[in-house]
């Protein structure tokens, strides 16, 4: 599992978005994370520890003067054991101890110890979180290397509209994956990845598309990014919500995926094109461009860039790229003339014979095809191929 081997400590303090943790703590053991859970007395009063207990297994910290736990030294255990520490819900109270190094409960004297990363959710008052104290302190926290997740906007628990909601329980998830769920094998590289479908327009109303969804682009932008990348996404028109911490681009048609590839792919060190573009677009956009021929409607039809081709043709010598291929016959021998003829290092063929591959699945079966070998894939979630493809450009790289 993701978090197998992990350790995370949330440390609770004492706001009504404190019930939120419990949905964090569920949603980490799920991936068998091992989870430790330390309140301040103040969230007690919102959140009771038994909660936390029966939800991670784990006995849940308060007093630091509690002697009903094993013979340790518990706040200095926890704090060598953590991969991660995340406060959430932060209240000002505990972001000012910690901005000023005071250490006087059982939370603040665990973080004060612990050397792995911590990261802080503030969550208020919007006029608490704007007071230039708080701001103060945690442009202190965050130079001293803690991770400050800013807060949401809405409406608050006091009916006031602003800044200070302790942000959804999948954003703090995210912000603990992207700490460890992965080596950093990406880390300094640059990577730009294109997904989903193009739409080419034949009138205000129709257009020319493919039954692309982007699931396989997106997966490979969440994978490069939780391997530390920086990552790029160009994205036709999906209904798929884009990744935490990724540049997002979005475009509509084939010339306006080329335009932000052109403007980018120089920039980085892996390029992937896991697009269907539309092959085909209208030769002009108009009301009128139906035309009747042999008694049947049909428009006028032009080729649209070839992306992966320039991208070839133009590329430096220290970047890798990646293209993908979807053959209904002669896969392997059609994908590798593909890839030859465009002048890139591997190609992705999608094999569409088999059941729970292709397009709108979270499932794919692929052969990876390089100049040194071809890598056949057995039948996969989208997000372990995605981990796979970057397997093997890490491994073609060198």
């Amino acid at each position: 599992m993701l978090l197998k081997g992990k350790t995370v400590v949330l440390g609770v303090t004492g706001s009504i978005a404190a019930y939120k943790m419990a949905n964090v703590a569920s949603m980490l053991v799920k991936m068998e994370c091992d989870v430790h859970i330390i309140m301040t007395e103040n969230a007690t009063h919102f959140i009771t520890p038994i909660t936390f207990e029966t939800l991670t297994g784990n006995k849940c910290l308060v007093d630091t003067f509690d002697r009903n736990f094993q013979f340790h030294v518990a706040h200095i255990s926890l704090a060598k054991k953590a991969d991660v520490f995340l406060v959430a819900p932060a209240s000002a109270n505990v972001i000012g101890k910690l901005a000023s190094g005071i250490a006087d409960d059982m939370l603040t004297t665990t973080v004060m110890a612990c050397t792995a990363k911590k990261i802080i959710a503030p969550t208020m008052n919007t006029n608490m979180f704007h007071n230039p104290i708080v701001q103060d302190n945690l442009k202190k926290l965050a130079g001293y290397g803690y991770e400050i997740i800013p807060p949401e906007s809405g409406v608050l628990a006091c009916k006031d509209t602003g800044e200070g909601k302790l942000p959804k329980e999948s954003v703090l998830v995210a912000h603990i994956l992207r700490e460890i769920a992965y080596e950093k094998d990406l880390q300094g590289q640059k990577v730009l990845i294109t997904a989903g479908p193009t739409q080419e327009a034949i009138d205000p109303v129709r257009y020319i598309t493919n039954h692309s969804t982007g699931k396989m682009g997106y997966e490979l932008a969440k994978a490069a990014m939780l391997r530390g990348a920086e990552v790029t996404l160009v994205s036709g028109v999906t209904t798929l919500e884009c990744p935490l911490f990724i540049n997002y681009i979005q475009v509509k048609s084939a010339a306006d995926m080329f335009e932000a590839m052109k403007s980018n792919f120089l920039e980085n060190d892996i390029i992937i094109k896991a697009a269907a573009v539309a092959d085909y677009k209208p030769k002009t956009v108009s009301d009128n461009k139906m035309k009747k021929k042999d008694g049947e409607m049909c428009i006028e039809l032009d080729r649209t860039q070839d992306i992966l081709k320039y991208m070839g043709e133009h590329r430096k010598e220290e970047q890798f790229f990646c293209g993908f291929s979807m053959e209904t016959e002669n896969m392997l021998e059609n994908s590798r003339a593909k890839m030859e003829k465009k002048n890139i290092d591997m190609i992705v063929a999608n094999n569409l014979k088999i059941a729970g591959s292709g397009f709108a699945t979270d499932t794919n079966v692929v052969t990876l095809i390089s100049k040194q070998e071809e890598v056949q894939l057995d039948l996969l979630t989208k997000e372990m191929v995605a981990h796979k493809i970057l397997d093997e450009i890490l491994k073609l790289r060198g």
